[in-house]
């Protein structure tokens, strides 16, 4: 059963006879369910069970309850979410060309997939291709309620299995995906059936097209194909060939510069960098930017301008409803780093920072002329707020809440280099996690912190409760426990924070202190817990700190906390390429907040 395909247009149709879904890039699937284990067949008709082992295992999870409504065929995509409108496709091409199986399920570890529904072709054995899209959207929105499977996109669910949300208004997914950099949208008739095979009008998508400035340096009269560069640093670097999108006059006028400009090697042209064009993509795959087309001559840049930095802006562009001052105002001088580069991370790291943020009224410090340097607490919102920007008032205080990548963007605009957050929501009166802050005298002393935190794990898991651990972004370490929701008050969480802390000053007085004041403290490793209550606030994952290196409080694994680990080590750039190359530390934080049995932890210090 080969899947019905889509057919490629510019303008959204507008009707009450067309739905809207996200357009998400990764390998199309149906999967096929009729006995315990279920098949992941390709578009080609390949089965994909070998690469995609979470999705199986999942399945086999809740076969129990699926059971009875075999056979059942779903049509979706595989991928691998970044945020709710996005799948990070370099990762869904990585997976798809490893062999080994012990590296595809270290990978499924790390890189989880989800397998995105949008369609029911089959349920308990009787076919529903030919009934409208609309009725099989019913049909699937009941099956996964029944499941208790999500009915919408939510990337951070642990749930693998996830029907697509349908919107009846484009522009407001139009919207969306372009301010979460997704690839498009898909706009499908209502009273569509599913065809196999068939490229259908009733099924069309719109791609979240981005335009790359380039140096058109080559012409190969052979292939008839131009190549394009940018400088990374003094060099150039191909990152596209094209020939599709010219009409025969732009292609006429290019090849007649190269002639008259160019130096010919045998059947290829070569030119000094000094014409600029723009190249449509949807992305680029770290060394070719993809489906590549040729937009539109710039003649009027200069190629120097045309570089590593200005593709990446230019790929993942600031959204249009969040003006930005003074892009190129250094903001970390000694890394380089400018007002655009910061606003570079905080796009890229979006969706591992906006969870926790989500709901917490926020702590901000500002460093209106860049770090380090003069700054300032800000916690009352400014009278006057873009629309996109919520906020909760709190006793005499009116927060800001951080809810979205535009309100995120916003306040790096002003320079809000350090995001402090509360250790409950603004729906919840009590803690939904524990946080001890391992504060050495210096960063002479790390070695303390390290030593703390491998210690206070084994405590941990002597309770059984799973922890996680992250740089502070200074010169310390932050151990979190996650919690159930609303269930346990500060005062009772006190008793076991209170109790390790005390624990481990009676074991190794030499090393650590509970002494408040610095003088008194002698060079001992200072460990907090009067910080965790009501009100006070700490240091959010993923957030910059206002130091000279622009360092990141950065989550890790907890084989990495040992004496090979500096905090120096954890600066933007790196902390970037980490989440790409290892996952995210806290992937699954609130599902196993969620799971944590605390209180036969309280009953046991309680009785003892």
């Amino acid at each position: 059963m080969k899947p019905m395909l889509l057919t490629e247009t510019i303008e959204t149709p507008i009707g009450e006879e067309w739905l809207y879904e996200t357009k998400y890039d990764g390998f199309r699937c149906v999967l096929e369910w009729e006995h315990e284990e279920p098949i992941l067949k390709s578009r080609n008709d390949n089965e994909l069970n070998h690469l995609f082992p979470e999705i199986i295992e999942f399945c086999m999870r809740i076969y129990d309850q699926i059971k009875p409504l075999l056979p059942l065929v779903l049509d979706g995509e595989l991928v691998y979410l970044t945020n709710h409108f996005k799948s990070d496709f370099s990762l869904v091409q990585k997976r798809g060309r490893m062999q080994n199986r012990e590296v595809i399920s270290d990978h499924a570890k790390r890189f989880p997939f989800h397998y995105v529904v949008f369609d029911l072709l089959k349920l308990q054995g009787e076919i529903q291709t030919s009934r409208y899209l609309k009725t099989r959207k019913q049909q699937l929105t009941k099956l996964f309620t029944t499941l208790k499977l999500p009915t919408n996109i939510n990337y951070q669910d642990e749930r693998l299995i996830q029907a697509i949300e349908n919107f009846e208004d484009s522009e407001t997914l139009w919207h969306s995906i372009t301010a979460y950099n997704g690839e498009g949208i898909i706009a499908k008739k209502k009273t569509s059936k599913w065809l196999s095979n068939i490229r259908s009008k009733d099924w069309l998508k719109i791609k979240n097209w981005r335009y790359v400035t380039v140096i058109v340096h080559k012409y190969d009269k052979g292939n008839g194909y131009f190549h394009g560069s940018i400088y990374q640093q003094v060099n150039l670097k191909e990152i596209v060939i094209f020939r599709h999108g010219m009409t025969d006059e732009e292609r006429k006028i290019l090849v007649t510069f190269f002639q008259k400009n160019g130096t010919k090697v045998h059947e290829t042209w070569e030119l000094e960098p000094s014409i600029c064009v723009d190249i449509a993509c949807i992305d680029f795959d770290g060394s070719k930017l993809r489906e590549p087309r040729f937009h539109a001559f710039r003649l009027e840049i200069n190629p120097q301008a045309c570089n590593w930095l200005q593709m990446q802006r230019q790929l993942i562009p600031i959204p249009e409803n969040v003006q930005i001052t003074h892009s190129d105002k250094p903001v970390w001088p000694e890394m380089g780093i400018t007002k655009d580069g910061y606003l570079h991370y905080l796009q890229m790291i979006s969706s591992y920072l906006l969870p926790f943020l989500h709901d917490r009224p926020l702590t901000l410090i500002r460093y209106p002329h860049g770090a380090p340097g003069e700054s300032f607490y800000q916690k009352s919102s400014p009278d006057k707020l873009p629309d996109y920007v919520t906020n909760a008032r709190i006793a005499d205080i009116n927060f800001m809440v951080c809810n979205n990548i535009e309100t995120l963007l916003w306040l790096g605009n002003q320079l809000a280099l350090e995001f402090h957050i509360p250790f409950q929501t603004i729906h919840t009166e009590k803690p939904t996690e524990i946080v001890f802050d391992l504060d050495p005298p210096s960063v002479n002393e790390f070695s303390l912190a390290i030593h703390a935190a491998r210690q206070l794990k084994e405590i941990f898991d002597y309770f059984k409760l799973q922890s996680f651990v992250k740089t502070s972004g200074g010169k310390g370490l932050q151990l979190y426990i996650p919690l159930p929701e609303n269930a346990f008050s500060y005062e009772e969480v006190r008793i076991f924070t209170e109790f390790v802390c005390v624990f481990l000053c009676q074991q190794r007085p030499e090393l650590y202190t509970i002494e408040r004041l610095k003088k008194n403290r002698q060079k001992k490793l200072y460990l907090d817990y009067v910080q965790h209550a009501e009100g006070k606030t700490i240091i959010s994952p993923y957030s910059t700190r206002g130091n000279n290196m622009g360092l990141v409080a950065t989550p890790l694994f907890w084989d990495e906390v040992n004496q090979q680990l500096r905090p120096e080590k954890f600066t933007i750039p790196t902390v970037l390429a980490r989440i790409k190359d290892s996952g995210n530390p806290f992937r699954n934080f609130r599902e196993i907040g969620g799971k944590q049995d605390f209180l036969s932890v309280l009953h046991h210090l309680r009785n003892s």
